[in-house]
């Protein structure tokens, strides 16, 4: 929908690089550190936290000691934030599963070898030969859940032990991926958890933006929606991300990772979640789903021996763990075809104002700078976006009493004025991550700066926030959030902050 983006834009920014005057000697902060740990004095890596705006005497009010004490104390690689009592799935079934758990139209039958090393597999692990890689109860073919089936009905049955459940629940979840899961279903599994922990909390804010970015994290590229977040607070857009430490089947970079590295409290309540939403120097909250949905975090292991993933993964991107005075949006990251359209239906479920997709990079919420290439493949490029929002004429639909006009459009970022760059990799490093994004808050210009402003002000003019209607006012608002250090203070002051709300 080309009428988003107009009028024409101007070329790239004009701001100029800030200069970085150079630190006095024992004030540096850089790539390389030395710290004291247990007496003696060792060099390693620390964050680029000192961009250009970044002054020594604030950083260090703002929590550069948690900073620093998170790098010692958490991994840099997202692979080491797999929870260590987790027993691993069965290498042989979980790659026989990859095959065949994929879709109708994906699925890649098993050759007879390999059907029958399954087999082979599974008989042994029954027979209590795999001592060190069994095959877990939820990785169990056809014949195991006929037979749970027979334990469990009628209902009233006295049998509920734990394999039991695992199985049955396993085997659910695959067939309704093979099955493609009906709107219904997704339906049901939107809405099983809602209050869970009772009534959501209500934040007094103007506008709040709930963050839809696929729990598994991002394994190859930057991910951008931390610092949008942080961006987009500056000027009363308040963000409210949710999602997990680590999660299967990618086990990639999450926001729960970063925030944690850097030495935040990841551990909130929906209603600690509030609090910092309310005050004025955050403005956005990070809630796990451990403690805003018990229920959905206990089957973490359990989706990583289904191996693809499962219903869940679509409806979890839709929640409402806090709601707000104001007006409401939410934002979800898709990749596969078919998936557009359920994920708009469950947001107009929610009944929020505005709603909005979008085919990032990986799948998840990161649009790119990169000229789309003439030899992309088929299907909807990345930079796709589809949604509803309030709109500013009466030609709308309002099946709920929310009146919404909907859009389709592509991003070019060109046209906005971006220069062509490749995505930075950061190929599950959370430092690397760290580096790019707090660099890019400090001032410092390249491929991550521009992808946060992108990100930012796009979100303000496609889900229709006030002061974004016209595309360039938007972008120079995310670049001024930016530019004047107050998107880094932010984010430093939610580190603190994080640890003293009740």
């Amino acid at each position: 929908m080309n009428s988003l983006l107009r009028p024409p834009l101007p070329g790239p920014s004009l701001l100029a690089r800030r200069r970085v005057s150079p630190s006095p000697a024992g004030e540096r902060v850089g790539l390389a550190a030395v710290v004291v740990v247990g007496g003696r004095r060792r060099c390693r890596r620390g964050l680029a936290v000192v961009a250009a705006s970044a002054a020594p005497s604030w950083m260090e009010e703002a929590g550069l000691e948690l900073l620093e004490e998170g790098v010692r104390r958490n991994p840099s690689v997202s692979d080491s934030y797999r929870p260590v009592g987790l027993p691993r799935p069965n290498a042989t079934v979980l790659e026989a599963q990859a095959r065949v758990c994929t879709g109708p139209g994906q699925t890649r039958p098993l050759g007879e070898e390999q059907a029958m090393r399954v087999l082979d597999t599974i008989l042994r692990s029954a027979m209590g030969e795999l001592k060190e890689e069994p095959v877990s109860s939820a990785q169990l073919g056809y014949e195991e859940v006929q037979c749970v089936l027979k334990d469990i009905l009628p209902i009233g049955s006295s049998s509920g032990s734990t394999v039991v459940s695992e199985a049955l629940l396993a085997a659910f979840l695959i067939g309704q991926r093979m099955n493609r899961e009906t709107d219904r279903e997704l339906k049901a599994y939107c809405l099983a958890f809602d209050d869970e922990l009772g009534p959501p909390p209500i934040a007094d804010v103007k506008s709040l933006t709930h963050y839809g970015e696929p729990y598994d994290g991002n394994t190859r590229f930057f991910r951008s929606t931390l610092f949008v977040a942080a961006v987009r607070a500056c000027y009363g857009e308040s963000c409210l991300l949710h999602g997990v430490e680590w999660m299967p089947p990618k086990g990639g970079i999450t926001e729960g990772q970063m925030l944690k590295f850097m030495g935040a409290n990841i551990h909130l309540s929906p209603t600690q979640a509030k609090t910092l939403l309310e005050d004025e120097n955050a403005g956005f909250a990070f809630l796990n789903l451990q403690e805003a949905c018990p229920p959905l975090y206990s089957i973490i292991s359990l989706r990583e021996h289904i191996k693809k993933r499962p219903p869940l993964a679509t409806s979890e991107k839709v929640q409402q763990f806090v709601r707000a005075r104001g007006r409401e949006s939410m934002i979800a990251g898709f990749y596969h075809e078919g998936y557009e359209d359920p994920l708009l239906m469950l947001m107009r479920r929610r009944t929020v104002h505005a709603g909005l997709v979008v085919k990032g990079e990986e799948g998840a919420l990161s649009m790119t700078t990169k000229e789309r290439s003439a030899h992309a493949s088929k299907g909807l490029p990345v930079n796709h976006c589809s949604g509803f929002r309030t709109p500013n004429n009466i030609n709308s639909s309002e099946a709920d009493g929310i009146p919404r006009e909907s859009f389709r459009v592509i991003v070019n970022a060109q046209e906005l004025g971006f220069e062509s760059t490749e995505t930075p990799r950061t190929d599950r490093s959370v430092l690397k991550n760290l580096e790019l994004g707090l660099a890019a808050l400090g001032g410092q210009k390249g491929a991550a700066y521009d992808r946060i402003v992108l990100n930012a002000a796009m979100a303000d003019h496609l889900l229709g926030c006030s002061g974004a209607e016209d595309i360039n006012t938007a972008l120079d608002r995310a670049r001024e959030a930016i530019d004047s250090g107050k998107a880094l203070r932010r984010l430093m002051s939610y580190i603190k902050i994080s640890h003293k709300v009740t």
